[in-house]
């Protein structure tokens, strides 16, 4: 790996391209040097590769799961709005094609609105696997691949990894989208293989115009948290038509001194280290980022194992008197107590509130001993009596060794979870503590292709047939050797007469 630094530079500096942190970026996701010439493709490391595909099979399976939720509906009916000159792109839960940056905006809303897919955390939060729907959906549109879709995937994990362990976006409230449209801009490049120049541009637009702050996960969330990343994945898409066209974009974007870091960041002082591949180095980020086996938050995944293995020690939790969940900063600070966020404890919140509410899911988690998508969130589960009396009785503190462990520089240790201290009526104190999540790497039961196979069968029960569950899961396992036309495959075909109900209930917007 390099280590490039990454500071603002004043206009009169005439900062040289080659120099800047896009331009790097550029050049890592078309296998070029730092002159921009043209190197011979590098061959797709098999494990990344495969664990691309089954990014696929789990972004579907959370996309299928989330069609009749009104945000997605929602989505899906602007899209449809947006139909393809020539080609487009499929959307999820329709038989019509939409232009792809329609598509990408669809699928991006569907496969984020359960909260549900993969994570990578680090300096900063992300959701890798939201670079997938522009990919596939530009990929469709162009007739590329399932190799070159692959490509695309792995080159925009590789792009979003390094910011997210360099860069910083949440301690000055920028949401974290800003790099998923970097990410997305150059796993196009690497899809379409494009020069690095276009890249270039590309990247710059896509980081100008998806920069926004983090109240979408503040106080009361709204639905535009599912939105939001496509929203960054269509302004990518319209990035990089725009620089194939030739055109320019605000330079340097993340030096400049009106740039994202003099003034949206650290500011003139920023400093910062951002580590990328060699040419030639194998691209295997994805392989540190991880996935859910829970509809939550992802810092909430080791807490709901944790629960489902504490509520055999507390008896009925009418006994329990207090809960301190002793957590990292993040977690804390985000979804905790310590985001001093009313909403955090509020039995008519949205969902989208209480799966960023660790009282909330520590409570359910250890009333139920599981958690389902939507059971779990049901309004009728949040004000039950005695669930709003034990999600009142809990609360998080930060502690520094679970902060430094969070922290780990190594992906090994690196620990999201917590230690939980149940005091019961009589004094007893019951307290246990979990590292990562079952389904981590790491973790007791790690994610296989099984698992990612199980998921989908699962969450796509009753609305995918298992003749077309398994007809899904094949083309996504044979994705690398896919022509375009099989891309298809990566659409399976769902209860349309559900989806058709759901949209008919929609008001009417301005398409």
């Amino acid at each position: 790996m390099i280590e490039h630094r990454v500071r603002v530079h004043p206009s009169s500096d005439h900062l040289p391209r080659e120099q800047q942190l896009a331009w790097r970026l550029a050049s890592v996701a078309t296998s070029a040097g730092e002159a921009g010439e043209a190197r011979e493709v590098e061959e797709l490391d098999a494990d990344s590769a495969a664990m691309a595909a089954n990014r696929v099979v789990d972004n579907a399976a959370v996309a299928v799961a989330s069609l009749t939720r009104r945000p997605v509906a929602v989505a899906r009916a602007q899209a449809a709005a947006h139909p393809a000159a020539a080609r487009g792109a499929s959307v999820f839960g329709s038989d019509a094609r939409a232009s792809p940056e329609w598509a990408a905006w669809a699928n991006g809303t569907a496969v984020r609105e359960l909260d549900f897919h993969d994570t990578y955390l680090a300096a900063d939060y992300s959701h890798p696997g939201d670079n997938i729907p522009p990919l596939l959906a530009v990929a469709q549109h162009t007739g590329r691949t399932g190799a070159d879709l692959l490509r695309g995937i792995v080159a925009a994990y590789e792009i979003q990894v390094a910011l997210v362990r360099g860069i910083c976006l949440h301690e000055h409230r920028v949401d974290h989208v800003a790099h998923l449209g970097a990410a997305t801009a150059c796993g196009l490049g690497a899809l379409l293989r494009l020069p690095t120049e276009t890249v270039y541009q590309a990247v710059q637009q896509a980081v100008h115009t998806t920069t926004a702050t983090r109240q979408s996960r503040k106080g009361e969330i709204s639905s535009w948290k599912a939105y939001a990343p496509g929203f960054a994945g269509k302004a990518a898409i319209e990035a990089v038509d725009r620089a194939m066209r030739g055109e320019t974009s605000p330079s340097p974007i993340y030096e400049g001194e009106d740039g994202f870091l003099a003034w949206m960041l650290d500011g003139p002082a920023s400093d910062y280290r951002v580590s990328l591949p060699e040419p030639g180095e194998p691209r295997r980020a994805i392989l540190d980022t991880y996935t859910k086996e829970h509809s939550a938050e992802y810092q909430a995944q080791a807490v709901i194992d944790l629960a489902r293995r504490l509520r055999e020690r507390t008896g009925p939790p009418d006994r329990v008197r207090s809960i301190v969940l002793h957590t990292s900063h993040h977690t804390h600070r985000v979804i905790g107590s310590g985001a001093n966020d009313p909403q955090k404890y509020d039995p008519t919140a949205s969902r989208e509130t209480l799966d960023h509410s660790v009282p909330y899911i520590l409570a359910v988690a250890l009333e139920d001993g599981s958690w389902h998508h939507e059971r779990s969130y049901a309004p009728e589960r949040a004000r039950r009596p005695a669930t709003v009396e034990l999600w009142r009785r809990i609360t998080t503190v930060e502690d520094p060794e679970w902060t430094r462990r969070y922290h780990d520089p190594d992906p090994e240790r690196r620990a999201f979870g917590g230690r939980v201290v149940i005091t019961l009526d009589d004094g007893t104190v019951v307290e246990d503590e979990l590292a990562v999540a079952d389904a981590h790497p790491a973790g007791a039961r790690p994610f296989d292709r099984p698992a990612y196979q199980a998921k989908f069968r699962t969450l796509t029960e009753g609305i995918v047939a298992p003749a077309d569950q398994d007809t899904f899961l094949n083309t996504a396992a044979n994705l690398a050797e896919s022509t375009a036309v099989e891309l298809d495959g990566l659409f399976p075909t769902v209860d349309t007469d559900a989806v058709a109900e759901r949209d008919a209930q929609l008001p009417k917007g301005l398409f």
